[in-house]
């Protein structure tokens, strides 16, 4: 157990009946960068860790740990994740790693970060994360998901930021939060690719299009979302990066929702 911490649950929350996040101690040893994703876990009878790779939502600063995960009845992992309760251990890796930090982009002005679902944990992470508030004119995160109550997690997260001591004031004149659901009524309606595609998304917000010259995007979520939305950004005239080389959009392909 050498590549593994053991970590303590200190508290859980239950947002809905499918979605969960929950907090842990933190090793002092553990280093990472925000928007980083990680190898956490749960020991078996056999002695071996059944294990998952999930996104670190809380800061590189906090000394806390925090993730946000669905729940799957029949899901090897989250089937058991989603009964813990405080005083539970987890095992957590040692080497974080990932494609969603701000050094694998080049410098712009509006930053993107396009998220469906529980693809929102890398981004709750990076606008904890006083950096992006000093490289970025407009910080976007945008959430896309089913139902209204799936916001519950980002609605909570953004009002934090709003209100913190230390990061509110560059937040309050940086941050843009667009939540949109699909299968339900409410104020944004229709998937992240529509509402680009067709020029809502940056008329309600008040901004101008897309630029591949001077915007820059983060992308997480599901399987389906992160192709189609890569595909919109190439098409766009944007250049990926990635942790050898920075370029305009990066995507995290090694998420939980897969």
């Amino acid at each position: 157990m050498s590549n593994f911490y053991t970590e303590n649950v200190l508290a859980v929350r239950h947002w809905n009946d499918t979605l969960f996040s929950f907090r842990t101690t933190r090793n002092p040893g553990l280093r990472f960068r925000s928007g980083e994703f990680v190898m956490i876990g749960l020991m078996q009878d056999n002695g071996r860790p059944l294990l998952r790779a999930y996104s670190i939502a809380s800061p590189n600063y906090d000394p806390e740990l925090e993730f946000y995960s669905i729940k799957v009845p029949d899901g090897p992992l989250t089937s058991r994740l989603q009964h813990l309760q405080p005083g539970d251990e987890i095992v957590v890796g040692r080497k974080p790693t990932g494609t969603l930090v701000l050094d694998n982009l080049e410098n712009g002005r509006n930053l993107y970060l396009l998220s469906t679902g529980t693809g929102i944990a890398p981004f709750a992470s990076l606008i904890r994360d006083p950096e992006i508030y000093g490289r970025y004119d407009r910080v976007v995160l945008t959430h896309g998901c089913r139902f209204v109550s799936e916001l519950a997690y980002g609605e909570q997260l953004v009002q934090s930021v709003l209100e913190d001591e230390f990061l509110g004031e560059d937040a309050r004149a940086k941050l843009l939060y667009y939540p949109t659901v699909t299968r339900e009524p409410f104020r944004n309606t229709g998937r992240l690719t529509h509402l680009m595609e067709s020029g809502k998304l940056y008329a309600d917000l008040g901004l101008d299009p897309l630029s591949a010259e001077e915007d820059r995007a983060m992308i997480c979520g599901s399987e389906h979302m992160l192709a189609d939305l890569k595909a919109l950004l190439l098409a766009a005239g944007f250049t990926e990066g990635n942790n050898a080389e920075a370029g305009q959009f990066v995507v995290e392909k090694a998420f939980v929702e897969k």
